[in-house]
């Protein structure tokens, strides 16, 4: 009995009581961030200037003296009103002497006409006593001399050739009628530019001449005409921005950009309409522009705007924190807890990469757990305690082409 209770205790295992097992590791602690489904965009934050949509120097069509100027710098106009009044003394003769020459030829008409008509009678009597010679030599052979009947056929021929001269000169004249009108509305439409009307509906934003200045025709292009007044279109201006080359692939015809005109306190909608497909060599940006609405004339050409225009974005995708990843080689890698808490490296695929947050495309579920920040310390199946950490579900990303203030710190957090 005794070496049987001897035996008993030898075979007992230790106890905590007993003080001879070690206290078991403690698992280290471990920032964990849960993979969610969130929106990434990248936004790209440039400076624009407002221009006028059109900008028109107003040149005469013809030169003269200016009678008077209706119209001064910061003046609404509307299409077809008049802008100025010039005097050319010479026109009016030029017109007196185009009206009596439409004049003259319609007279030369009326007589030319009675030229074909006194021709056509002279050819009816002749013509019709051919006739008779010739059909009375037929019945009674040798009554009428041929010498006779040869000489009274030529002159109906002869008849005949005047009266296709009268209506060539008939032609002619009514020809030269029609040049004369021509010439006539010619000299009429230049009279009528003396008044100097404005083009398209604007404001004057400079003015060159004034009373009683010789001012010479816009029409020649080898001369260095100066006109009598700058016209610009407000009511409809282009905002112009300088979109940074490694933007240019996301620009498209239709995209909203959000613009705001610090001057105004005043900020809106905006679609861009349209872009050079070109990139400047100097300054490696293409001109994009926004047409913007300003029937109010509220906002001066020249002004400058901040824009926030979305290149790219992704919704409703998986996402994680940017610090959750590392780098090995040429693949991205994330350290995900399994459900016993223990480190496991899994490989995954990218897709749109923002400031704070990834889109997870494959290599991660929703709801996965991965390590956040310091990675390198952690085994491979090594034991942690997660302290799960509150992130963002949505990212913004600002990329900055030289604005002003953006007035935007937002960012969708959780």
């Amino acid at each position: 009995m005794i070496g049987f209770f001897v035996l008993r205790w030898i075979q007992r295992k230790p106890t905590e009581a007993d003080g001879a097992v070690e206290a078991a590791p403690k698992a280290t602690s471990a920032q964990v961030v849960i993979v969610k489904r969130g929106s990434i965009s990248r936004v790209l934050a440039l400076a624009g200037q407002f221009q006028p949509y059109q900008v028109i120097d107003v040149h005469p069509k013809v030169s003269g003296f200016i009678r008077r100027v209706n119209v001064d710098i910061g003046d609404e106009v509307r299409q077809g009103q008049t802008l100025a009044v010039l005097e050319v003394p010479e026109l009016q003769a030029q017109l007196k002497g185009s009206v009596a020459q439409v004049a003259r030829s319609k007279d030369e008409i009326i007589r030319a006409q009675r030229e074909v008509d006194k021709a056509e009678a002279e050819y009816a009597a002749r013509h019709a006593d051919n006739e008779r010679m010739q059909a009375a030599g037929k019945a009674q052979p040798g009554l009428i001399a041929q010498q006779d009947l040869d000489d009274i056929q030529s002159k109906d021929l002869a008849a005949a050739a005047k009266v296709d001269a009268a209506k060539a000169a008939l032609a002619a004249t009514e020809g030269g009628y029609q040049v004369a009108i021509a010439d006539s509305e010619r000299v009429a439409a230049i009279e009528g530019y003396t008044n100097v009307v404005a083009p398209i509906d604007g404001v004057i934003t400079w003015r060159y001449a004034d009373s009683g200045a010789l001012i010479q025709s816009g029409r020649d292009s080898n001369s260095q005409a100066l006109p009598i007044v700058k016209l610009a279109q407000s009511s409809l201006l282009r905002l112009r921005l300088p979109v940074p080359e490694d933007a240019v692939k996301y620009v498209k015809v239709g995209d909203q950009m959000q613009i705001r005109v610090d001057a105004l306190d005043r900020s809106f909608t905006g679609k861009v309409v349209r872009f050079t497909r070109n990139v400047n060599f100097e300054t490696r940006t293409m001109e994009t522009e926004v047409d913007v609405e300003n029937k109010d004339l509220s906002i001066v050409p020249g002004m400058y705007a901040n824009t926030q225009l979305e290149l790219v974005r992704v919704e409703n995708v998986l996402t994680i924190p940017v610090e959750a990843l590392v780098l090995q080689g040429n693949q991205e890698i994330v350290d995900v807890l399994d459900r016993d808490n223990r480190v496991h490296e899994r490989a995954v695929e990218l897709g749109l990469k923002g400031s704070k947050l990834a889109e997870i495309k494959n290599g991660l579920f929703e709801g996965d757990r991965v390590i956040l920040g310091g990675q390198s310390k952690y085994q491979d199946a090594e034991l942690v305690h997660p302290v799960i950490t509150a992130r963002a579900v949505n990212d913004i990303t600002n990329a900055r082409g030289g604005t002003i203030d953006l007035h935007n710190d937002q960012s969708g957090d959780q």
